[in-house]
């Protein structure tokens, strides 16, 4: 998984799916300044990584959890992964909104399911784990087995790390921010000097910069 870890990475930075800039921050919609951003709505744009993604969560999926019945997408990012997923494993895809819709049925599953059923959770982006826990909650309040969640990346906060064990829900991700610090540099699209701007970030993301 290291290797495939590493090319995920490389193919993030490629693509500029993700975007590193410890020069000139970002600000996120939550105000936090950060020197990188992550988009990985892009992937889907280049047939090469759209599949590479793809066929890295059916493997991680079919060794991780072989008795999956079902594969659910965090909306919006990871509908489109998760049901591509799905169709190579050949498993039935549902997805989860941030919230109950407040029209029509008021759903905020969609698709067809059964209580009981053992479901595996595909998301785009680990951040702080608030919103992918809040579709594990969900899924577990409408009677489903959550065996786990997936995702492309994550930036390893402990802040997602806490919240996830405090959950109880295990995380796999194809790649992850050290992953992407290294590959970054072993490419040239960072410096070492920017390094260490990059982990300092990573520490305490809510008060750097200010």
């Amino acid at each position: 998984m290291e290797s495939s870890a590493i090319k995920v990475a490389g193919y993030l930075l490629q693509i500029k799916a993700i975007k590193l800039q410890p020069s000139n921050p970002f600000t996120w919609a939550s105000g936090w300044k950060s020197p990188i951003y992550c988009d990985n709505r892009k992937t889907l744009s280049f047939p090469e990584v759209r599949s590479y993604i793809r066929d890295s969560f059916v493997a991680l999926i079919s060794s991780l959890y072989p008795g999956a019945e079902l594969i659910a997408g965090v909306a919006t990012g990871a509908i489109p992964h998760g049901a591509l997923a799905a169709d190579k494993l050949g498993l039935p895809f549902i997805y989860v909104r941030s919230g109950a819709k407040e029209h029509g049925l008021g759903n905020q599953i969609e698709g067809y399911f059964e209580k009981g059923q053992k479901v595996v959770v595909v998301e785009d982006l680990i951040s702080t784990g608030g919103s992918s826990l809040g579709a594990v909650r969900a899924l577990r309040e409408a009677g489903c087995e959550v065996l786990g969640m997936v995702a492309i990346f994550t930036y390893e906060f402990k802040k997602a790390s806490d919240a996830f064990a405090a959950e109880n829900c295990k995380l796999n991700t194809l790649s992850n921010y050290s992953t992407l610090i290294e590959t970054a540099v072993a490419t040239g699209y960072i410096t070492a000097s920017d390094v260490e701007t990059l982990k300092e970030w990573r520490i305490d993301p809510s008060v750097w910069g200010i």
